[in-house]
This record gives structure tokens, sequence and C-alpha cells, in this order.
């Protein structure tokens, strides 16, 4: 939950969601673990202790705390602690893999949540879990609603974020959850391919399934996009939407933002040439360069397309344009940047690392945004570019597809490009950048479109609360 603790967008989406629905007058409570980073986090450092639980695991007794503290009026943070799982370096892996006990750690937790919930003795509205790590949130209440005949959650909402991350575990898994056999089962229960899979979990038991486009809703119930969850997700039929995400623009607003050197809106772009001046400054450039400037900022996988740009980047020194890039992941991706950055050091700035600030000053300085994905179910980076007056050459996928305008096909309303995922077509988009650029009072006119767009989250969360309410 952004600001307390990131890896990726499902971090930015929570913490403007749980925050728009606050500040709509909803009573919102959000549980999360008690990673090291939340720990470290100042605005956490006034948190009190609330709880103390234990919960069987298997054979073991497990005990935990739980901290609290209110951001803001009618939003309560909850943290699940227990230092044995969550107060590590990294969230989900050592750097290199997984944690050999995920399974352990998130069913804690969903058990954890769960305990805390039946504790306060009140009748949520709804409950609406994130991901395969409180997968198993929406199974536990429904056991709990069963075998008590008490009601927790008028309403259990789930939301995919990302179908490729499944956790998926031994069938041994299944005793830790302390689920009788008939939530082990193929059909309504979390059984996967003679494994068990929390994600899976979610999607069968929830009384409504969401993902976070209305575009990949539609990929993921397909065999080629479902990774081996297309059909448990048809079997929900109508219970499966696509609701789009919005960005925060408390936090991604050009007008306001104070990380930027300059502020600028689309009626008064000046700002946005002050911000490019003192990037090219800060990545060690000459601030007199002229020609386009291209950014990427993602986690460095082959699913982002970063195989692509690496294959394309003679673009950059052959057109007289530069290319930073922002962000960690794959290693061999990782050292094949950091190659290409020594390589050509007046054509491309790669920094290894994920820092928030920076990516502020690179939207607002950069003229273009990459991102070349190969499967997006939403992202972010495309509309805050958008917001940004940046123009997005994105990947024909998923949430992309409903966020950007191809200016291919309607020159006169797009606001970026969509293009078939390989090297072609980024060659392509990347010329079409090119002569955009050259084309001084079309290139402001499309940024001025593109920031003009409404990508805030007024729209989404009143869908959010038509769920949450049972009427849709």
């Amino acid at each position: 939950m952004f600001p307390y603790v990131k890896t990726g967008g499902l971090a930015d989406v929570v913490g403007a969601l749980a925050n728009t629905l606050a500040a709509r007058g909803h009573e919102v409570a959000v549980y999360l673990p008690c990673y090291r980073a939340v720990k470290e986090h100042p605005a956490t450092q006034d948190a009190t202790r609330t709880a103390e639980f234990s919960v069987r695991l298997g054979e073991c007794e497990c005990a935990g705390e739980v901290w609290a503290f209110s951001p803001r009026k009618n939003l309560t943070v909850h943290l699940i602690a227990r230092d044995e799982f969550f107060d590590r370096t990294h969230l989900y892996w050592t750097g290199t893999r997984d944690y050999d006990d995920n399974d352990a750690r998130f069913i804690f937790f969903a058990r954890a949540v769960v305990e805390m919930l039946t504790r306060d003795g009140r009748v949520c509205d709804a409950v609406h879990a994130h991901d395969w790590q409180a997968g198993l949130v929406p199974m536990l209440l429904e056991h709990v609603g069963r075998s008590e005949g008490r009601l927790i959650a008028r309403r259990t909402v789930f939301t995919i974020h990302n179908l490729a991350y499944q956790g998926v575990f031994p069938p041994s898994s299944f005793a830790l959850t302390g689920l009788p056999e008939r939530f082990r089962g193929i059909e309504n229960g979390c059984e996967y391919y003679g494994k068990i899979s929390l994600l899976k979990a979610g999607i069968v038991a929830a009384d409504r399934v969401t993902t976070v486009s209305p575009n990949y809703a539609r990929e993921i119930r397909e065999p080629a996009g479902g990774m081996g969850m297309d059909g448990v997700l048809r079997a929900r039929g109508a219970a499966v939407s696509g609701i789009l995400n919005g960005i925060d623009t408390t936090v991604w607003n050009p007008a306001t933002d104070a990380a930027l050197p300059a502020r600028y809106s689309a009626e008064a772009l000046e700002g946005k040439a002050r911000c490019r001046v003192e990037l090219l400054r800060k990545v060690g450039w000459n601030e007199d360069f002229d020609g386009p400037v291209f950014c990427m900022i993602s986690r460095m996988t082959t699913a982002k397309g970063h195989d692509l740009l690496l294959a394309a980047a003679d673009f950059f020194p052959a057109n007289n344009a530069r290319l930073i890039v922002l962000g960690s992941g794959d290693a061999a991706i990782e050292q094949a940047f950091r190659e290409l950055a020594v390589k050509m050091p007046e054509h491309i700035v790669v920094s290894v690392r994920l820092d928030e600030t920076m990516s502020h000053v690179v939207e607002a300085g950069a003229d273009f945004f990459l991102m070349p994905s190969r499967a997006e179910p939403c992202g972010l980076n495309q509309m805050y570019s958008q917001a940004y007056g940046t123009p997005p050459l994105c990947g024909r996928v998923g949430g992309l597809v409903d966020t950007v305008r191809d200016l291919n096909e309607d020159p006169e309303s797009g606001t970026g490009w969509l293009f078939e995922p390989t090297e072609d077509g980024l060659r392509g988009a990347l010329q079409a950048a090119l002569a955009l650029f050259g084309d001084k009072e079309r290139l402001q006119a499309v940024r001025q479109r593109a920031m003009r767009r409404d990508f805030s989250w007024e729209k989404s969360v009143t869908v959010y609360e038509r769920l949450y309410d049972g009427s849709e």
C-alpha cells in the first residue's frame, strides 16, 4: 500500500482506492502485513498495538500482534505483525527465488485478518481482497459463515492484479488453512493441477471477481491469456468483470507535484521544458540537447518488453535520440542494460533501482514514455505519462488498450501509440514518435489532449461502490 510499502502498481491502487473511498465518507480499514519496510516508514511510527492473537497453522500455534494507525479521517491501517514471517528485506522473495515459507506466511496473514474481523463483532458491508496473498480471505469468510452461522461480510470482492502470480503450493499446504476437505476440491475449492492455489481460492469463493481493466478481463478468460485459470474464470460467468484502475491525482499531477523543478498544466506547458532541462542535468547530459528523450520505468522483465528495447537500442544513436531506463528485476536484463549504458553513454542512461521521486522527474522531463509490454493487466505509467504530457508507446495488450488512444488509428484524438509487442512493432512506434517530435505544433496538441484526459479514481470508485453494496 503506497506510500508505506511498494513493489509495483498494486500498492498505488490500494492506497488510492482506500483514500478515495474514505474521502467519499466510507469507513475503510486496510489490513496489511507488517513488512520491514512498513515498520521503518516514518508514517507508521505512531502506530499503536491494538491486539494480540494466535492462529493455528497445521500442528503449530502462531502468535501475532496487530498495530494500527489512521492516516486520515475514515481510514485505519491495521498491520498484522509476526517478525518471523514479515520482518525481511524483501516482501515475497530472497532476491533470487521465492521464500520457501510463502504458503505459511500468507495463510497466516489471511487467517489473522479473519480472526480480527470475527473479534470486531460488526458486519462489514464488504471485504475486498487483493491478489493471491489475500486470496484465502473470501474462502475463510465463507467457511466461518457456514460453520458458525455468523455473517462477517455481506459481500466479498476479489481483485486479480496480475494472473501470472497464482500462489501455487504443494497439496500439503492445504493443512495450514484449517479448512475442511470440501474446500480442497477442483470445482469449488483451491485444488490446482494437483497442488493448491491461493489465487484460485479467491476466484471461486468471492461473491464478485474483478480485474484491473476490461480488456484484461476478456484476455484472461481465453486459453491464450488465462495461464491455466481461464476455465475457472469462465465458470464464474458474469461474476467476473474488469474495472479500470485510476491514478491518484493528489500524487500524480504536474500542476501540484512537489517533486518537480517546475509545475505545469495543459494550459501552461512551459514548466515541462524546464523539467526536461533538469532531467538532462540530473543524468549528466548536456542541457542543450535538442533531440527526443525517451524513458522507461518498470520492473525489468521480458513481460514488460525490456528485451525488445535492448534489441532496438541502435535506434537511439542512429536518430540523435536518448533513452533513460529506471527499474530493477531480472538479473540478466539488468546486466544487459548496464553494459548498454557503458557502450552508449551519450545516448543511454540506466538506473537499476526503484526511485519514486526520480520517477516523477523522468515522467515530466522526458518527451516520450516506452511501455512495450507483452502483458499488462492495467498499467499505471501509461496514465501517469499522459497526465504529464509525455505520449506513451505501448504494446497492444491488456489495460493499455483501454487507456491509450492510438495516434495511428485516430490522429485527431490520439494520445500515444499502440503496437504489436515485437521488435518491428516497437521500431515502428519509435519512428512515429520521432516524426511527431519534429512537428512541434502537433506535439503540443497531443500533449494537451493527453493531459486533459480524466484518469482519476472518481469514475472507477463508483463501480466498486455498486459491487460493495450488491447493486451490481
